[in-house]
């Protein structure tokens, strides 16, 4: 396995793990049942991909990137923050949708910095973000 493909697998197995941790924080303080059904979805799916990318760098001999407990603390402090005052379903929608553009950036910065990365890690990257995509579509009509 390249370089390359290694580093777009640990960057969205690291995405896919921050993706959760915000996700199990705000799930916390959703109260609408159709946001809670639609946030338990993208945790599956995000946990899919996340064993997906880290199999792939198993499967290579190669040690999955290890959970950053500073990050998942930020992620989780900061949806404490910007929830302290309002958790209607429109702002938490809102902050999942903000998440999910901001994971989209993160992954484009990886294949563009890893324009060399193959086929597959391309393919499970763009995988990461059509799923993103969809999530922001799916979310918009809570807002």
């Amino acid at each position: 396995m390249r370089r390359e493909d290694i580093q777009v697998f640990r960057d969205i197995q690291k995405n896919a793990e921050l993706a959760m941790k915000a996700v199990d924080t705000v799930a916390d303080k959703t109260y609408d049942d159709a946001l809670a059904l639609q946030l338990s979805r993208q945790s599956l799916k995000y946990s899919q991909l996340r064993n997906q990318a880290a199999g792939k760098l198993l499967s290579a001999h190669l040690e999955p990137t290890r959970s950053n407990v500073v990050e998942e603390l930020l992620v989780a402090g900061n949806i404490h923050k910007d929830t302290l005052l309002n958790t209607s379903t429109s702002h938490i929608a809102e902050l999942v949708i903000q998440e999910s553009s901001r994971k989209i950036s993160r992954l484009c910065q990886s294949l563009h910095k890893y324009e060399n990365a193959g086929e597959e890690a391309v393919e499970m990257a763009r995988e990461f973000m059509d799923f993103e995509e969809s999530n922001i579509r799916q979310l918009r009509k809570f807002l």
